[in-house]
């Protein structure tokens, strides 16, 4: 059976991550998570003083930015490299969350993280989840889904990830970053948060993980029969 794209986009905190690596682990297929990259670049940002008004030297750090994944077998889990360093819980606290919107506007970040998942995904067979991954990233993906939720369904579900990672942060503040990160994504002129046309809409404000991840499976089971039936003809 040939290999096809999944890509699962919408709002923080939805349960994106967390299904697309059940899909992916379910089909045995590779799991990208895109936000990690931006979550990367805009650490390496912070740490270099990276100016976010001056081109030139956005693209100098670029040129130096090299992102993976790599699977952990003891976390049992894909972790993000940075230049070769294991980032991955790094990248997951309230500072980066509360900065990865302004970097990840900004046109020149978007087109070189974009050429590397597009470069990742090229050989099918992948699960993708971010902001843009139906519209800009794989538009001829088989299954697009756009997820969202209550904005404070998703907070309440962040303040626990953070609690699991041992960080306390207010509920209020979680839900100002949210609607911040919200109307960013959604405004920006590069690549902007929005519904692909042809995407599944799942609203999980009422929904366990299990009922997300088997939403997402019969999507594909549907995809994966037409694919099947229109090569065939």
């Amino acid at each position: 059976m040939k290999k096809i794209v999944i890509a699962i986009d919408g709002y923080s905190s939805c349960g994106k991550s967390t299904t697309a690596k059940l899909v992916a682990a379910e089909l045995g297929y590779a799991y990208i998570d895109t936000g990690a990259m931006y979550r990367a670049v805009t650490l390496y940002f912070l740490q270099n003083h990276i100016s976010l008004t001056n081109p030139k030297e956005i693209q100098k750090a670029l040129d130096n930015i090299e992102i993976s994944f790599h699977y952990n077998p003891k976390a049992k889990r894909n972790e993000v490299f940075l230049n070769g360093l294991n980032v991955e819980d790094e990248i997951r606290k309230m500072y980066i969350s509360n900065n990865v919107s302004e970097v990840s506007v900004i046109p020149e970040v978007r087109k070189a993280m974009v050429a590397q998942q597009q470069n990742m995904g090229k050989k099918r067979g992948v699960v993708m989840d971010g902001r843009d991954i139906g519209t800009a990233v794989f538009p001829d993906a088989e299954v697009k889904i756009f997820m969202t939720a209550d904005v404070n369904t998703r907070a309440k579900r962040r303040q626990q990830e953070l609690l699991e990672k041992k960080q306390l942060v207010n509920l209020d503040e979680i839900r100002e970053n949210l609607e911040k990160r919200d109307k960013i994504d959604s405004t920006r002129t590069e690549s902007p948060l929005r519904q692909a046309e042809d995407a599944h809409l799942l609203d999980t404000s009422h929904m366990v993980i299990e009922e997300q991840v088997e939403f997402v499976l019969n999507k594909t089971a549907s995809a994966m029969f037409e694919k099947e039936n229109i090569e065939a003809k």
